[in-house]
């Protein structure tokens, strides 16, 4: 869940600050920085003028469209919930999404980058200027549309309709992608991925908590290891969990479609930035208090079985502690199995029962 959070700069967090910023640099694998035509389409579309057209492309009709089909394919992933077909709830949660994204698009416009930076090449070491230029003021930004966003689905009828916001921004901002140019989608991805991010990852939270650590600290150096490397032990721990079930099989289809891996990927790096959030507050509660309950309200909509999310767990604890030294080990297994202890504890209070999980080899 998203929580209001208030960013007082010191040395540690700064350094926090720079490592979520680099989460949200352009993604250039499907184009070639070779290619002087796209060159020239980004350095066109980044400019004031091109991401004013890109707005008004997506603005009003567009976005408005867009949210609703996104609802639609969301309640129709969760139609195992049948308060959520209720179509007076669905337009009041699409109208507050559709807000979302507009204010996206007015921060997009005015983040627009510094005129010099487009005569700059475009190369791997430049990423970083081309990224969101101030994510702490996207965040502020964002943040009351966002917070009054998850209270409607908070308010829903069926209080597990909290657990599909990351569903319906993540249908929405696929459905805005197919409306724009290559130049336009890698510029505008960073602002849909941080907006997707934003509501189920607090990042924020952990570069706020790094302010009651000293630069030094052992543990605000293996947070900074985390959090550099997410991606990476996210993306490993999910080729892990596709060699233990490759033949799964969740409501929206097998583990290894694209859209399920974005998704496996997604909630593997939300489950380490709770883990961070826990080694700097030095206590395992957020992941008692926040994660399993969002846990426990997506497993059953999406049709998981719980042994595969102790699984999941298991393979992630894994990975973190094998890339780690000794006295980094020392600081993060409480935190690993600690996690993999309340899910554990979770499963025999709700009275999950061992079972083979289906189709799996």
């Amino acid at each position: 869940m998203l929580k209001t959070s208030q960013v007082v700069k010191t040395s540690s967090v700064q350094r926090l600050l720079n490592l979520w910023k680099l989460r949200y640099t352009l993604d250039l694998s499907s184009v070639s920085l070779e290619n002087a035509s796209f060159y020239n389409s980004l350095q066109q579309a980044a400019s004031p003028e091109g991401r004013a057209l890109t707005a008004t492309k997506l603005k009003d009709h567009v976005l408005d469209i867009n949210c609703q089909m996104a609802w639609l394919q969301t309640k129709t992933l969760y139609a195992y919930i049948p308060n959520i077909l209720d179509l007076k709830e669905a337009k009041r949660i699409t109208q507050f999404a559709f807000r979302v994204y507009r204010k996206i698009l007015e921060i997009y416009q005015q983040q627009s980058l510094n005129p010099a930076l487009l005569t700059v090449k475009l190369e791997a070491n430049s990423l970083s200027m081309w990224g969101i230029p101030a994510i702490e003021e996207l965040a502020y930004a964002l943040e009351p549309i966002l917070v009054v966003f998850q209270e409607q689905h908070l308010s829903s009828k069926d209080w597990r309709a909290l657990g599909f916001m990351t569903t319906q921004l993540n249908f929405c901002n696929r459905l805005i992608l197919k409306k724009l140019t290559i130049a336009e989608k890698v510029l505008l991805t960073p602002y849909l991925k941080f907006v997707e991010e934003q509501v189920a990852m607090p990042w924020q939270r952990v570069c706020v908590a790094a302010g009651k650590h000293d630069v030094d600290s052992p543990t605000l150096m293996l947070v900074e290891q985390i959090f550099a490397a997410t991606t990476d032990i996210a993306q490993t721990a999910y080729e892990r969990l596709i060699q233990f079930f490759p033949n799964y099989r969740t409501r929206r289809g097998v583990l290894t479609e694209d859209a399920i891996a974005h998704s496996c990927i997604r909630d593997l790096s939300m489950f380490q930035a709770y883990l961070c959030l826990c080694l700097l507050e030095g206590s395992i509660i957020p992941v008692e208090q926040e994660l399993f309950p969002l846990c426990e309200m997506v497993v059953e909509g999406v049709g998981i079985q719980w042994e595969m999310t102790e699984k999941w767990c298991q393979l992630l604890a894994d990975e973190l502690e094998g890339r780690v030294n000794l006295t980094q080990l020392a600081l993060l297994l409480p935190y690993t199995q600690g996690m993999l202890q309340v899910f554990l504890n979770g499963r025999s209070r709700l009275g999950f029962q061992q079972q083979a999980v289906r189709n799996a080899v």
